[in-house]
Parts: structure tokens; C-alpha cells; sequence
């Protein structure tokens, strides 16, 4: 990976509550955003994200609007034995069940050298509605696409049958009522990304008429 970005000109202590934030204009964000691509999680290889620059992503990402802040969310993060554990396990749970297409789902999985895991972690009973807890967590997802993109890496936001399956989400450790909100697989792309079809704006996009 070419051009890594010195770390040292982040300040990663918190930021006091009331600190008056001033918005700051940014050509190079926008430039960046408007050719965002996720990169297959097949194409992610080494070098990974290191030490300091994982917890940067993680504090960007804990940067999402949060109705009512209840942070209904937490990240797990998986080493890479830890991740060919979880692995081996799921493909356990797939063969015993005789599904040969699950247990060839965790490629996605086995192949990056850096994944993690958000968790939608509701908070019940709560006047703020689930549906906006959820995006919460949904956010938190794509600010980690957007900033592992930023330090140059390759990203990708992944759910499969292991984020939805009851005996997995146990292997998983996921509390009662907590839904995986997605694995975030990150590391350098072997190859560049290919533009996709993006939807249409005008078939999106209208006025709202009284």
C-alpha cells in the first residue's frame, strides 16, 4: 500500500462534551465519496489495518447520529486465529446439517485478514422506536467503510447466513434480542474494485407536492 497516512496528526483523546466543532469544508471528502467502491471480501489481503489505525476506525465510527444517546451498538473485533476459529465452526454447523452451500457462504469470511463484527444491540424498552436504533448501527457500518477507505484500504460490509442463523448468532455470542448489524472485512485489495450500476437519480429523486 502506497501513500499511508501519518497517523500522528490525529488526536484520538475525546473530545470534551460542549466542544464547539466547526464545520469544515472538504473538496477532497467529497471527491473521495463520490467514487466509493467496496471491495470484494475474496480481493482483501495483507497488509492489514494495524493496531492504531484500527481504533481509529472504530472511534470514527462510534461518529453516527445515535436519537437519544443510547449507543444501541457494539463492536467485537476478531484476531486472525480467532477468526479462522469461528471458521472452522461454522463450517462444523453447516456440514452437520448437510449444507454444502452455507459452508462454501464462508469464504467471505475465511479470506480477509481483518473483520468486525457490529452488533445491533437494542435498548428495551426505550421511547427512541428500534427502527432508529437500527440505523444506528447501520451508520456505524458504513463510517467504517468510508474511513478504511480514507487510510486506503479495502472494505467490505458483509451479512450472510451466519449473521441471521439462531445457532450461529450463538457462536457469535450475541445477547438476547441483539441482531448482527454486519461484518466489516477489511485489508489491502489485490485487485481494484470494478464500478457497479448505481440507481438512477431521477427515478429517486422528486419534490414532495402538497
Amino acid at each position: 500500500m502506497t501513500n499511508k497516512i501519518d497517523l500522528s496528526e490525529f488526536d484520538l483523546s475525546p473530545i470534551a462534551f460542549g466542544t464547539p466543532l466547526p464545520v469544515t469544508p472538504s473538496a477532497d471528502t467529497l471527491r473521495f465519496l463520490l467514487s466509493r467502491r467496496s471491495a470484494p471480501a475474496p480481493t482483501l489481503g495483507l497488509p492489514a489495518p494495524s493496531e492504531d489505525e484500527i481504533e481509529l476506525l472504530i472511534k470514527i465510527g462510534f461518529r453516527v447520529p445515535d436519537h437519544g444517546k443510547i449507543g444501541p451498538w457494539r463492536i467485537v473485533r476478531f484476531t486472525p486465529q480467532s477468526k479462522a476459529t469461528l471458521v472452522e465452526k461454522l463450517k462444523a454447523l453447516a456440514e452437520s446439517r448437510g449444507d454444502k452451500k452455507a459452508a462454501g457462504a464462508l469464504l467471505k469470511l475465511s479470506t480477509p485478514p481483518e473483520a468486525l463484527l457490529v452488533i445491533y444491540s437494542p435498548v428495551k424498552p426505550h421511547k427512541i422506536p428500534e427502527w432508529e436504533q437500527m440505523g444506528s448501527a447501520f451508520a456505524i457500518c458504513q463510517n467504517l467503510l468510508i474511513a478504511a477507505g480514507a487510510l486506503g484500504y479495502g472494505a467490505n460490509w458483509i451479512t450472510d447466513w451466519y449473521a441471521y442463523d439462531a445457532d450461529a448468532k450463538a457462536l457469535l455470542g450475541l445477547k438476547d434480542g441483539e441482531e448482527v448489524a454486519g461484518f466489516i472485512f477489511l485489508g489491502t485489495p489485490t485487485e481494484a474494485p470494478l464500478e457497479r450500476d448505481r440507481p438512477s437519480y431521477t427515478e429517486r429523486v422528486s419534490f414532495w407536492q402538497a
